[in-house]
């Protein structure tokens, strides 16, 4: 970094430095006048209503396209208490019904604007274990923020009461207070485990819904075992979400949560070819499975040129860059990536967006998010289109690729795409895109990353007779994630299909529930001798 600053410069800096000061000034006045009104009990709806939404702090673009640093700051406590106090403390919590695992969002929400932080995420807590996960990851405009009063007043869901980026504040702070986001505090305690029950369970996968799963019955007592194909934990948390979303460490402290807990962990562990499910329960001993493998199975275009060399998986694509940290390629990483100089990424949902942002970061020139709807169609958050944007990502929207073209060697030279209109909507409820007879054109690029969706892995299905699956391949459960089998649940992207990190974890609630139940039962008949 070049610290050869001229006068100029120098007089930029303070002056900047002085704004940000004054602002933050202002800001704490505020706060004290609202406080003041709140405690008076002449805080109104519109005097809330009035309170400016608090933007997130980030890294500039500029800097943050050349470092895989978190690109979120995090509020300050200043702001993390204005931009609560904009809750009006609606008596019905509509954001609640918007939230997969129902957390108490007014409640905690009000112990932030009180400044009570520790009785904020206790009450979180209650119902999520991954709080600054979510914080970060969940697509809260189309949960919780979607049915929020004050962004229903405003007519839209970024104008709603920032809940996510609340949970990660009071989330952060123990971190925060010990000096090092992810790290241990002496604040952070280890959830209490009850009596050993002599119960065994293993839990087949270590993403989101895994560790909510393992916590949760190794909380009742039984000898848990997380059994992890890949040589980290975390499942997509770690492979998937690229570092500037979501860092690792954060990710890792779970993981070391789990532990102290007590629970096992077993890297390098494919279930369906080191043992099978059946082995597990039958020879290994394990009286209950929740199986949480995800859906990793890319799905590709079926397009000319999907096998040339330079043509990636976001799947394969984000693996080396986040999980085996290829952007360190040669500076302590062993795992190469392509050095791209002109980028296309295929999709529009927050994977795409994720594989554009991270080939900005490795160096690319150009990069091209292609796209066969409209921005307003993206599934993608509308906070990651818009980083993507301001790291200078160009859109290619009403576009999608014929085919893939090569020089002599095989190696992708450019991509042919067609035009397409928005006709009348498909199952999914958005408009089908039509292709535009004739209007093919050419995108020079070196690379090309496919971020369609995925599909479930067929492994499991291959090796676990009696289990039932649908046809796309998923888990068949029944409302407690039980599946076919005795003993066996699931729960997350192998039954839901790809989701995201909170209703994973949802599920994984619902079935730690039900493997609790099931195995206090099957407790209750032993000691009864049946």
């Amino acid at each position: 970094m070049n610290w050869d600053f001229g006068r100029n410069d120098i007089q930029s800096f303070k002056q900047s430095i002085l704004i940000i000061c004054m602002i933050e000034q202002d800001k704490q006045k505020l706060l004290q006048q609202l406080l003041e009104k709140h405690k008076a009990g002449q805080l109104k709806p519109a005097d809330r209503y009035n309170i400016p939404s608090q933007p997130m702090p980030e890294q500039d673009p500029n800097e943050r396209a050349h470092n895989v640093n978190e690109v979120a700051l995090g509020y300050t406590e200043t702001q993390a208490r204005l931009e609560a106090l904009r809750c009006l403390g609606c008596k019905n919590a509509p954001c609640v019904e918007g939230c997969p695992v129902r957390i108490k969002i007014k409640d905690f929400v009000a112990a932030v604007s009180e400044g009570y932080y520790k009785k904020a995420l206790d009450i979180i807590k209650e119902n999520s274990l991954l709080p600054a996960v979510c914080g970060r990851v969940c697509p809260q405009e189309v949960q919780c923020q979607q049915a929020c009063t004050v962004g229903k007043k405003f007519k839209d869901p970024t104008k709603a009461v920032s809940i996510g980026r609340l949970e990660r504040f009071v989330a952060d702070l123990p971190a925060v207070h010990s000096g090092q986001a992810g790290h241990d505090s002496e604040n952070d305690s280890i959830p209490a485990v009850a009596s050993e029950t002599g119960m065994k369970v293993a839990v087949i996968g270590s993403g989101p819904g895994g560790i909510v799963t393992a916590a949760d019955t190794r909380r009742a007592g039984h000898n848990v075992t997380i059994f992890e194909a890949f040589h980290k934990t975390g499942g997509v948390m770690v492979y998937g979400i690229p570092e500037f979303r979501l860092p690792k460490a954060i990710v890792q402290k779970e993981i070391d949560t789990l532990r102290k807990m007590g629970v096992k962990i077993v890297c390098n562990f494919i279930v369906g070819r080191t043992r099978s499910v059946a082995q597990l329960m039958n020879e290994d001993g394990f009286d209950a499975v929740y199986i949480g493998v995800g859906a990793g199975l890319p799905s590709f275009m079926g397009i000319e040129g999907e096998s040339l060399i330079g043509v990636y998986s976001a799947n394969e694509y984000l693996t080396r860059a986040n999980l085996m940290k290829a952007y360190d390629f040669g500076k302590g990483a062993d795992t190469p990536i392509a050095l791209s100089k002109k980028v296309a990424v295929v999709g529009g949902g927050n994977v795409a967006m994720d594989s554009a942002r991270t080939a900005v970061r490795l160096g690319a020139d150009k990069v091209y998010l292609v796209y066969r709807r409209t921005e307003k169609e993206m599934p993608a958050r509308i906070e990651e289109v818009h980083h993507a944007k301001e790291e200078g990502v160009e859109f290619h929207i009403l576009q999608s690729p014929k085919r893939i073209i090569s020089d002599e060697n095989s190696r992708v030279t450019a991509i042919e795409c067609l035009k397409y209109r928005l006709g009348e909507p498909d199952e999914s409820g958005r408009r089908r895109p039509i292709p535009i007879e004739g209007s093919q054109f050419r995108i020079d690029v070196d690379t090309v990353i496919i971020a369609i969706g995925n599909l479930a892995n067929p492994l499991i299905r291959q090796t676990t007779p009696g289990l039932e699956f649908n046809k796309w391949g998923n888990i068949v459960v029944d409302e407690n994630c039980k599946t076919s089998m005795e003993g066996v649940y699931a729960g997350g992207d192998i039954v839901l299909g790809a989701a995201t990190v909170i209703l994973a974890m949802g599920q994984g609630r619902i079935a730690a529930a039900a493997i609790n139940k099931y195995l206090a039962e099957k407790l209750k008949h032993h000691k009864q001798g049946l």
